[in-house]
């Protein structure tokens, strides 16, 4: 059973796509960020960068004690593994595949999130227009890095789907709220219709949705506690009596 520390959000929605589509159980263990679970002490056992997701694999191959891996990328990897499934094993193709994957949570996922970032900003916090306008235009290049690339490749890694398009898929989906017209990535749109109508794929996005609150009906303090929680985190202090 793969134990999943969630919350439904990109990166927690890449991770719930391959299970679904590996028909793996898992169970969702709720990972409230808004309520600061991943700063608690055993989820940090598990994650120390305190980010979501993590998962616990209770029953892994080598039939050993319980594996707990942190970092969606390294998660999709160990997963697909797993499941010997979505992740080629020859030489060339295996590396096809890690270098998209590695695309991902190197560019994709950090440009992408960060203009999110910017656009929920109120004015109060000072001029973002640089900032805006920044990832605004990188968020644009990189959909049409996937363009180019998907221009005479069905997928991103080729000819076969794998957990290279099952990572990028989920950033993708807010696609309007990011300003961008699919009809000016033709070939991207051919391939985000095509993932967007496969069962599994429906199904790890909907994962967990019933967890999600709306921020329409936080108060203006419940907003501010939120925002306090999640941005501008510094060091945490190291435990005293380690290695020196």
């Amino acid at each position: 059973m793969i134990d999943l520390h969630y919350w439904p959000t990109p990166n927690g929605k890449k991770v719930t796509i391959l299970l679904e589509e590996c028909e793996m159980p898992y169970r969702i263990v709720p990972c409230s960020i808004g309520e600061g679970d991943q700063f608690k002490d055993a989820f940090l056992a598990i994650s120390p960068n305190n980010r979501m997701p993590a998962i616990v694999d209770t029953e892994p191959a080598d039939g050993g004690d319980p594996i707990a891996l942190f970092e969606s990328g390294a998660i999709m990897l160990y997963l697909a593994e797993k499941a010997d499934r979505f992740y080629p094993q020859s030489l060339r193709e295996r590396h096809e595949v890690n270098q998209w994957v590695i695309w991902q949570m190197a560019n994709q996922g950090p440009k992408f999130g960060e203009f999110g970032h910017f656009r929920r900003l109120k004015d109060s916090q000072g001029d973002q227009s640089y900032a805006l306008r920044r990832f605004a235009d990188e968020t644009n290049r990189l959909y049409g890095v996937m363009n180019n690339r998907l221009y005479d490749r069905r997928y991103l890694a080729g000819g076969e789907y794998t957990i290279a398009d099952m990572i990028s898929y989920p950033w993708c989906a807010g696609w309007e709220s990011q300003g961008e017209d699919l009809d000016a990535f033709p070939y991207f749109k051919r391939w985000f219709e095509e993932l967007s109508a496969r069962p599994p794929v429906q199904r790890g996005m909907e994962a967990g949705t019933d967890l999600s609150v709306d921020p329409a009906k936080f108060t203006p303090e419940e907003i501010e506690r939120l925002r306090a929680r999640l941005y501008n985190q510094r060091a945490r202090p190291a435990p005293a009596g380690g290695l020196l």
